[in-house]
């Protein structure tokens, strides 16, 4: 009777020890799922879109509600116009370090994060114009991956070479310049892009009769701001020439550059075209 008694203890232990197992790995497997929801969440477009928001504090609004970040910039792409509207990004001073990197020119590719398809790079052939890059492949040296999709057909508009590789030039390096003078400054860049305007391709890619630059320096909470409206065609001009209100700019494009600077500095920046306080020697 005994040992018929110690088999009984040992059978509830036994099946005491099987429940708080069972118990044990089911509250694991509970808490590894609500783990595995929470980096969903975190890694979801919507939360990207946001991080990268806050990360770069002055993203101008959107007038076609596409909005996509790669890891150098982020744009606001039109399937009407087969470009983006605007591309926007930080060039911080320490990024213009890597000028002797000599990366290999990658090919021109549609985004493959744009959900409508940017426009195939063949739209350009034998067009007459240029691939010019928005965000300039040179601001993105700092690593392989960011020069490599500077080369996105999201990121280029047509242009003609002669004010691809002229003013247009002249003003990419300008923004460089003011970069390690000012210590980083934001860009925001694109075509204007009015209605009726001429195509090429067979997805008739928009050409931009304007092409535009907004600039802000932020230094200890004071702020500057410059913008730039350009012909397209290349110019021998001054580029201070070529300043004008970030407000002309927003009446010109429907945009909001800078919607979540206060009300009182956004007021008094963008109406403002008096380019003193940004050297241009």
């Amino acid at each position: 009777m005994k040992y018929k008694y110690m088999n009984k203890n040992w059978i509830y232990k036994g099946i005491g020890c099987l429940i708080f197992t069972t118990l044990s790995v089911s509250c694991r497997m509970d808490n590894e799922r609500e783990v595995t929801t929470t980096e969903v969440k975190v890694s979801s477009k919507d939360q990207t879109v946001e991080k990268a928001s806050s990360d770069f504090d002055f993203l101008p609004s959107s007038t076609t509600n596409q909005i996509i970040e790669h890891e150098g910039y982020i744009l606001s792409y039109s399937e009407e116009n087969e470009q983006a509207e605007w591309v926007a990004y930080e060039l911080k001073k320490s990024e213009l370090n890597y000028n002797n990197n000599y990366f290999k020119r990658p090919f021109f590719i549609e985004d493959p994060k744009v959900s409508s398809a940017s426009a195939d790079w063949k739209n350009y052939r034998r067009s007459g114009y240029d691939k010019g890059h928005l965000c300039p492949a040179g601001d993105r040296k700092y690593s392989k991956s960011a020069f490599d999709e500077t080369f996105y057909t999201s990121n280029i508009s047509p242009q003609l070479h002669d004010f691809n590789e002229g003013i247009w030039n002249r003003l990419e390096q300008k923004v460089r310049y003011w970069a390690g003078k000012y210590d980083g400054i934001y860009v925001v860049t694109g075509g204007v892009l009015d209605e009726n305007l001429p195509t090429i391709g067979d997805e008739d890619v928009t050409v931009p009769n304007y092409f535009y630059k907004v600039l802000l320096d932020e230094n200890d909470g004071d702020y500057k701001m410059i913008a730039f409206l350009v012909p397209h065609r290349d110019s021998d001009r001054p580029l201070y020439e070529f300043v004008v209100s970030v407000d002309e700019v927003e009446k010109r494009t429907g945009i909001d550059f800078f919607p979540k600077l206060n009300d009182a500095d956004e007021v008094r920046l963008e109406k403002n075209s008096d380019y003193k306080n940004w050297s241009f020697k």
